[in-house]
């Protein structure tokens, strides 16, 4: 049987790597506004908006007769691709939530992205993507050091039980991820391994799991308190940040997010405080 699995990993880019990270992010979001412009004045004009292939080609005409555009060669080509098919996405389901064919809450028409305001995120839909030991490979990026090892998803690449599909990078709290579409073999076993049995799961707040399989017998697994523990963390990052003077709030000069200086005190405090609001994840 195959499924598809999210694998989640981690990056420590070098400097060159997290300019040309930001670099993709910013071509993504060009190219969202850029083709929510032409679709906007189509929609004026006309009632209707072009789709993600007909944004492909008006851009792979205006990329070569614009001077303004020659940055465009030096990213991946999948980085526009992807973005007019997000907001291609994006159109239809607003089509499809204003006629009452799509469940859930109406969405609204989509609206511009600004750098700062929205999330830096790219997506690469073909080329060579793999991974192995502590490194992932992707297109016009070339290896990256991830922070935890892929040896899972490099097994089962190895043994040709999964295919990756799309990747995904994304900043989130000064640090970079990929994530990684995998269309995954699974094996399924034709019998239960104990017939008959049967347990119930009941998620709690006091307690993480409370269940009772079929003999009556109960089972507790107990909460890892990890609210109590990020708040801790939170106050003392907020109060050592509030206390810095003006100028030290900034990140130091030859500090990167990705890379921070070490400091006698610790980790760099420009990462600190919005790494205590990130949420956490769960792992792979």
């Amino acid at each position: 049987m195959r499924v598809n699995q999210a694998y989640r990993f981690a990056l420590d880019p070098t400097p060159a790597q997290e300019r040309m990270l930001a670099s993709h992010a910013g071509a993504a979001r060009f190219a969202w506004n850029w083709g929510l412009a032409k679709c906007r004045e189509r929609y004026e004009a006309e009632g209707k908006w072009y789709s993600a292939t007909d944004l492909h080609k008006l851009w792979n005409a205006a990329k070569k007769a614009d001077p303004a555009l020659a940055w465009w060669s030096e990213n991946s080509k999948c980085a526009c691709q992807e973005a007019f098919r997000d907001l291609d996405r994006a159109l239809r389901g607003f089509s499809a939530s204003r006629k009452g064919t799509r469940k859930g809450r109406r969405i609204g028409f989509p609206r511009f992205k600004k750098r700062g305001k929205c999330r830096d995120s790219f997506r690469f839909g073909a080329g060579v993507m793999r991974c192995a030991g502590t490194t992932v490979t992707l297109p016009r990026l070339g290896t990256i050091r991830t922070h935890e090892a892929t040896r899972k998803l490099a097994r089962r690449l190895d043994n040709g039980t999964a295919r990756i599909l799309p990747a995904t990078a994304t900043r989130t709290a000064q640090r970079w991820f990929v994530s990684f579409t995998v269309e995954v073999e699974r094996a399924i076993p034709e019998r239960h391994a104990r017939p008959g049995a049967a347990v119930g799961i009941d998620p709690g707040v006091k307690t993480l799991l409370s269940g009772v399989d079929d003999q009556g017998r109960t089972i507790t697994v107990a909460g890892p308190k990890a609210l109590r523990a990020s708040l801790r963390k939170l106050r003392r990052a907020s109060r050592a940040h509030s206390r810095k003077a003006k100028g030290l709030r900034e990140p130091a000069q030859g500090c990167s997010p990705a890379r921070p200086r070490p400091r006698p005190g610790g980790q760099c405090p420009c990462r600190r405080t919005p790494q205590g609001h990130q949420r956490p994840r769960r792992p792979v």
